[in-house]
């Protein structure tokens, strides 16, 4: 299922409008929001697919799509939402780089890092730094950013988001992406950072260790009716550069993690997902990714274990060993996540404990993204073949928060 939103407006859509008058701010979020559920309602009713579980839980995602990708002129004010059939089944391609580095046309992409930092001082930190492109037809093409500090010295999250727009996808084939002054890019196994938030900021260089890993065998992930994915990772990033905290600048180097995903997709089911992506002491590293339909039902687990080497191993479902251990309640939301895990990959002889950096690291991003998430720094410790390791990583949990 798709969002199209054409530049001149349909007559069915302009009687659901009530005509083409402008409208303010505030009556044009209620009138999204309705056309929203009118539509997916009438889908449903025809096709039987949504749920009103569903349809609550598509609607944020939704409503950002349409703030990204929709700024008609005020002389098309009448707003047109048209649901697009079913994606057709696609032949992948080969994933090809470094070019597949830069946006695509497709219609949803996200540029992903993640990663642990020491000062010189030996002060600690995990960053996110995400930017999602959304393109929408000849709508000017939209884009969102996070970015997030666990500081471990003050035990504190901190997060920002932005948005922007462009009249055409950033690049001219090559990657580097700016949205409200945040910036990455890079060429080949090199790439930069740089974003600030008022009380931090990040100017880093990253270096890629081994070769990109790509997930799915191939690179492609399947969705089945509603759209497959491009995924690969650049699972081991040696980390240099600068943190500002306050007043002071400090050197720091680490290790990160870089996730990049397009396709003709926008979500799965209408559910949620939990991604795991951990770097362990004995060089290895370990995805895991869990998708949620409805509460209590999982359409699919898949992974990757990428070994010293930089070889990849494709996980499936019977692979992988996953168990919450702990929940937390936020007290910003009231949604309960996950927050502990016990994972166990029986081919690859590793059991893991994984427990977060901190509870709190709870993002909400209504105004950029229209959802609220719990993205975090975590701890792993266990055994491989009986030997003690250890790692760190990061955890990210959507569709809790409704």
């Amino acid at each position: 299922m798709d969002l199209i939103l054409p530049q001149k407006p349909l007559g069915a859509m302009d009687r659901l409008a009530g005509g083409k008058r402008e409208r303010g701010p505030l009556e044009q979020e209620a009138f999204r929001e309705k056309m929203i559920h009118h539509l997916l309602r009438e889908r449903g009713r025809r096709c039987g697919h949504f749920s009103p579980l569903m349809l609550a839980s598509l609607l944020p995602l939704l409503l950002f799509l349409m703030a990204a990708a929709c700024s008609a002129p005020a002389a098309s004010s009448g707003l047109v939402v048209v649901l697009a059939p079913t994606p057709a089944p696609a032949t992948p391609r080969p994933v090809l780089l470094p070019a597949d580095e830069a946006p695509h046309e497709d219609l949803s992409e996200w540029w992903y890092y993640t990663g642990h930092l020491k000062s010189e001082s030996g002060k600690q930190y995990g960053f996110e730094l995400v930017v999602f492109q959304a393109v929408r037809g000849e709508n000017p093409v939209g884009y969102a950013a996070h970015f997030a500090i666990t500081d471990h010295q003050r035990e504190s999250f901190s997060f920002d988001q932005k948005t922007d727009k462009a009249l055409r996808i950033q690049g001219d084939g090559r990657y580097r992406l700016e949205v409200g002054g945040w910036q990455m890019g890079g060429e080949g196994d090199d790439h930069f950072l740089r974003a600030h938030n008022g009380r931090y900021g990040l100017d880093l260089r990253l270096h890629s260790t081994k070769p990109p890993a790509l997930h799915g065998g191939s690179g492609w992930i399947s969705f089945g009716p509603v759209g497959d994915s491009y995924y690969y990772s650049r699972t081991h990033m040696e980390v240099e550069g600068t943190l500002q905290d306050g007043a002071e600048t400090e050197r720091v180097s680490g290790l990160a993690w870089m996730d990049h995903q397009w396709g003709n997709f926008i979500l799965v089911n209408g559910g949620g997902w939990d991604w795991f992506s951990l770097q362990l002491s004995d060089g290895t590293e370990v995805m895991v990714t869990v998708l949620r339909d409805q509460p209590g039902s999982v359409p699919a687990t898949y992974g990757s274990h990428v070994d010293r080497e930089g070889r990849v191993t494709d996980l499936k479902a019977e692979d992988i060993g996953l168990e919450v251990t702990d929940r937390w309640r936020s007290p910003h939301s009231g949604a309960v996540y996950p927050s502990g895990w016990e994972l166990e990959l029986p081919h690859q002889d590793l059991e893991l404990h994984i427990e977060p950096v901190l509870a709190d690291q709870e993002l909400n991003t209504i105004n950029s993204a229209g959802v609220i998430y719990w993205e975090g720094e975590v701890r792993a410790s266990g055994s491989r073949n009986g030997i003690p390791l250890f790692g760190e990583g990061y955890v990210e949990l959507t569709g809790y928060a409704r």
